[in-house]
C-alpha cells in the first residue's frame, strides 16, 4: 500500500517547506545532546525523513556518528541530496524494524514520527533492542492533550483531525516502560521555525506536512487565505516570529 511519505512531490515540499533558523535547530541539538553521557555517542534516527536533525547531530554533538533510518525512499533520497554528512548513513527500514544489531546505540531519536507508525509496541520493542543497556530514547511528538501547532488558528478542522492521529503521553509512556525503559523526564520546548507570518505563509503554500493531505483543495485554500489575511495584518507592525512547541519525552533503557 502506497503511504503519503512516498510521494515525492510531499518529500520535496517537506523539505523545502520545514526548514527551521540554524540558530533553533542549534538549540534543538543542544537539548537532545544534554540527554547523552557518552563521548561520541552512535546515534539513530527513525523516522528521520529528510535528515534535517540526523545531518545536525552529526555536525554538533561531536563524534558523534548517526544512522539516518526512513521507510520513505523519496524522503531518503531528499535526504542524500541536501543534507549528506560523511558521519551520517542513510538506511531504508522502519520503526517496527531497524536494520541495526541489537545494543548498537547510546541514543535513539523519534522527531514527529510517532503518529505515522501502525504499531507502536512493536516500535517500542525494538526501540529497546537497538540500545544498549544505559541509553536514551528521546520522543519529540506533541502528545493529543497538547495540541497547540499554529495551524489550528488558520486551519481548526485540523486540530480535530489530529486529535484522532496523536496518542496521549500517558500512551507513550506505557508503550516505552513496558519494554524495560524508565521515563527520565517529560518537557516542553519552543524554538522560532519562521521570521514572521509572512515568510511561514510563503512555506505552507506547497502543503509541506502530511497533515494537509486530509484537508480538500478548498478547504486547504480556505486555510492559506486567513493566515495571508493575518500575515498581512501582522506586516503593519513589528514582525514577530512564528514559535513551535514540542513535547520531548525522554527515556533510559533499563
Amino acid at each position: 500500500m502506497r503511504r503519503v511519505y512516498d510521494d515525492e512531490r510531499l518529500a520535496g515540499a517537506y523539505e523545502r517547506g520545514n526548514e527551521m533558523p540554524e540558530g533553533s535547530l542549534r538549540a534543538w541539538v543542544a537539548l537532545i545532546a544534554s540527554y547523552v553521557q557518552q563521548l561520541s555517542p552512535s546515534i539513530v534516527e527513525i523516522g528521520s525523513g529528510t535528515g534535517v536533525f540526523s545531518a545536525a547531530m552529526a555536525r554538533w554533538i561531536e563524534g558523534s556518528e548517526v544512522v539516518a533510518v526512513d521507510a520513505s525512499e523519496a524522503m531518503l533520497a531528499e535526504a542524500r541530496q541536501h543534507h549528506s554528512h560523511p558521519a551520517v548513513r542513510y538506511l531504508s527500514g522502519e520503526a517496527e524494524a531497524v536494520p541495526a544489531a541489537a545494543g548498537a546505540f547510546d541514543l535513539a531519536l523519534m522527531s514527529r514520527v510517532i503518529h505515522h507508525i501502525p504499531d507502536r509496541a512493536r516500535a517500542a520493542r525494538e526501540l529497546a533492542r537497538v540500545l544498549r543497556v544505559g541509553g536514551t530514547a528521546i520522543i519529540r511528538t506533541t502528545f493529543r492533550e497538547r495540541l497547540d501547532a499554529v495551524v489550528y488558528d488558520y486551519w481548526p478542522q485540523l486540530r480535530v483531525i489530529d486529535e484522532r492521529r496523536f496518542p496521549g503521553e500517558e500512551e507513550v509512556v506505557a508503550d516505552l516502560v513496558s519494554v524495560g525503559f524508565t521515563l527520565e523526564e517529560v518537557t516542553s520546548f519552543a524554538q522560532p521555525v519562521a521570521a514572521s507570518l509572512a515568510e511561514y505563509h510563503a512555506r505552507l503554500i506547497s502543503r509541506p506536512q502530511s497533515k494537509f493531505t486530509h484537508l480538500t483543495d478548498v478547504e486547504f485554500h480556505r486555510g492559506l487565505v486567513r493566515l495571508e489575511t493575518a500575515a498581512r495584518s501582522a506586516a503593519l507592525d513589528e514582525p514577530l516570529p512564528v514559535l513551535e512547541r514540542y513535547d520531548v519525552a525522554v527515556f533510559s533503557r533499563s
